[in-house]
């Protein structure tokens, strides 16, 4: 297992970097954040990108079903909980109440690492225009399902945890090896349920009326550069040209979009 999953404080810190460098510079391409907009995160885990928004002046509303996670996310939140600049809610996103709950409409909204976990996935984007203000974006991020480590079994210790693509075999052989290996195989297998390809993505943005504002496929994911050293790389444009192929050689995908005119 890769310590930084366990060091609760040093991936809220890489996550903040990663969200400073990388993600707010390719929303920012296309939607300047000013003071006072309205940010939406769903599933905002320990909340790193929320103090990366709240520095550019947004205000910004967090949900996150995990007690720990939002533990760690009122702990470390405190200046900009105290100045009401973020709001945690803990929930799962489909028993948030819009109106009770939220109390307002997003300039953005934001899932990042996120949709791969969510079941019925068309279902939440469809829904989520609701929750926008007029000419508001949503930013996905998220690792296409085919990639080496897209069944996210680099938080599993030892020998299963260092195996690329071992996450596409059956599921019967999956579960059996989780317990061969004696790793309890909950979440791993409700990703293996949730997890998404980029063509199976763009399809569903399609039929629930969205258009892409802005993408960007990484061959080498940025925030690789604050966990393991690696620059950030693009994905080779042969690569991108070949869908199928793009799949398992794509490490993460950002995606600005909105919803159709």
């Amino acid at each position: 297992m890769l310590e930084f999953h366990t060091d609760h404080k040093r991936y809220f810190d890489l996550q903040l970097a990663n969200a400073r460098d990388a993600v707010l510079p390719f929303i920012e391409s296309v939607k300047p954040l000013r003071a006072g907009m309205q940010m939406l995160e769903i599933g905002c885990g320990q909340g790193s990108l929320l103090r990366a928004f709240a520095e550019k002046g947004v205000q910004c509303v967090g949900v996150e079903m995990y007690p720990l996670w939002l533990e760690k996310a009122h702990e470390w939140l405190q200046p900009e909980l105290e100045r009401g600049q973020v709001r945690l809610i803990s929930s799962n996103i489909y028993d948030v109440d819009p109106q009770k709950d939220l109390g307002t409409r997003f300039d953005i909204i934001v899932l990042k690492d996120v949709i791969e976990h969510i079941h019925d996935q068309a279902r939440l984007i469809a829904w989520m225009k609701s929750f926008l203000n007029p000419g508001g974006m949503i930013f996905f991020a998220f690792p296409p399902w085919y990639m080496p480590y897209g069944g996210h079994q680099q938080v599993l210790p030892g020998l299963l945890g260092k195996t690329p693509y071992w996450h596409l075999l059956p599921m019967p052989v999956f579960k059996w090896l989780l317990k061969v290996n004696k790793h309890q195989p909950d979440e791993l297998v409700e990703i293996k349920e949730t997890g998404i390809s980029i063509e199976r993505f763009e399809r569903i943005l399609r039929s629930t009326g969205y258009r892409v504002v802005k993408q960007q496929h990484w061959l080498i994911n940025p925030v690789y550069q604050y966990k393991f050293g690696w620059k950030p790389r693009r994905q080779l444009s042969v690569v991108n040209a070949l869908p199928f192929l793009r799949n398992f050689l794509t490490t993460c995908s950002y995606y600005l979009v909105a919803p159709d005119k």
